[in-house]
């Protein structure tokens, strides 16, 4: 469907001698037409045929959100008919623009930019032709929005269906089959971003212009969106970790993703989602495993996550009890030392190093750990205990 963009907005460039670019409500590039005068008409770098603003929107698929307030308080989210904006050198936008809003039963679902410094009357009869394709493409776009809705509850059922619950869980996975139709053969491989919340209108099953992206969808519980992603083969992970960095441009706290095992067929897709979601936590709990973690790099998180695994498991949710003496607020620096300490193999030498104190202050507040856990840093069983522990606590916290 993103070729009939593609040749709808080429239709509009060549129609009017100026490049037009398509882009979602939400300011996502989906098209852009080329004009053969841009690059070398004005100037050897097309400065002011490719005003900062386009260019990012199409080497970043986005515009800033100081450019979307921009744009919008000229009224084009209501607007049906064609609005001329001036530029705001301040804002980047270095040339005048015509926008075209795209709607399609009274909702606006997109608007069609053409770069114009008043050369163009509004009132030109060739407007009338873009205006029809701006219905067409919010024909599409409706269609579109549609089918991904069905795609992403689908996908959501999937992956929310109680094991036990085989039947739920075949007929999901056959309906979501039916509408991927040859895709759900995969290869495939599964996206977490968390955290993540729908919009005022819930809106994130929509979340647009992820490459690569077949089915989205918000996941109860988990406050986590799942993207299935489509692979070119199955050792390929590149578009799972394109359509992850896309998503995490969004401006989210503390938001981190992860990348569960490529799936052939949509059986293993909720093992997968599960795992995806723990290497998205465990990417919050540690900052080197990156804003996106990959399930088979997180190491021993692997096993700590069926300990701090999601609701609807046995898991506890809560720390272990020989560590939640040292979760109080006032002894957190206790709890960061233990496990600098287990992290360096029980080397005083390279964990007073590591946190910057003398031995003897590190060996005092190793006392106060073990008087304080009851717990024995000499014996093998209580070190793994304590470091197992600590470790799936900062699992939970993220």
């Amino acid at each position: 469907m993103r070729e009939d963009y593609q040749v709808l907005i080429d239709e509009v460039t060549a129609l009017l001698g100026t490049p037009a670019t398509l882009e979602n409500r939400d300011f996502g590039l989906i098209a852009f037409g080329v004009h053969e005068g841009e690059g070398d008409e004005d100037g050897e770098d097309g400065a002011l045929l490719m005003d900062p603003v386009r260019t990012r929107s199409i080497l970043r698929r986005r515009s800033t959100a100081r450019v979307r307030a921009w744009f919008e308080s000229f009224g084009i989210t209501r607007a049906v008919e064609p609005v001329r904006i001036p530029p705001d050198p301040s804002a980047g936008v270095l040339r005048g623009r015509i926008c075209v809003p795209v709607r399609h039963g009274g909702v606006a679902l997109g608007y069609i930019w053409l770069l114009d410094d008043g050369a163009l009357e509004l009132s030109d009869p060739r407007l009338a032709d873009v205006r029809a394709v701006a219905r067409r493409v919010g024909s599409l776009l409706a269609d579109e929005s549609r089918a991904g809705a069905r795609r992403g509850e689908l996908l959501r059922a999937l992956l929310t269906a109680a094991p036990e619950h085989r039947a739920a869980v075949d007929l999901a996975e056959a309906e979501l089959a039916g509408e991927l139709g040859p895709v759900a053969a995969g290869p495939l491989a599964v996206v977490a971003v968390v955290p993540w919340e729908e919009d005022a209108e819930g809106r994130s099953a929509a979340a647009p212009g992820i490459p690569g992206a077949v089915a989205v969808c918000a996941v109860p519980g988990a406050e986590g969106l799942a993207v299935l992603v489509r692979l070119r083969t199955s050792g390929a992970l590149g578009p799972a970790r394109t359509a992850a960095e896309r998503l995490l441009r969004s401006p989210r706290a503390g938001a981190a993703a992860g990348i569960g095992e490529p799936c052939t067929g949509l059986g293993p897709v909720p093992g997968a989602w599960w795992q995806a979601l723990a290497a998205a936590r465990a990417a919050r709990a540690e900052s080197r495993f990156g804003p996106v973690a990959r399930w088979d790099r997180i190491g021993p998180y692997r096993l700590l996550a069926s300990v701090a695994r999601p609701s609807g498991s046995s898991a506890t949710g809560a720390p272990d009890p020989s560590v939640r003496v040292l979760l109080e607020p006032g002894r957190r620096e206790m709890a960061r030392t233990a496990e600098a300490f287990l992290d360096c193999a029980g080397q005083a030498g390279r964990t007073a190093a590591l946190l910057g104190v003398h031995r003897q202050t590190l060996y005092y507040r190793l006392s106060r750990v073990e008087q304080l856990t009851g717990l024995d840093l000499g014996d093998g069983e209580d070190r793994l205990l304590l470091h197992m522990a600590l470790k799936t606590a900062r699992l939970l916290e993220g």
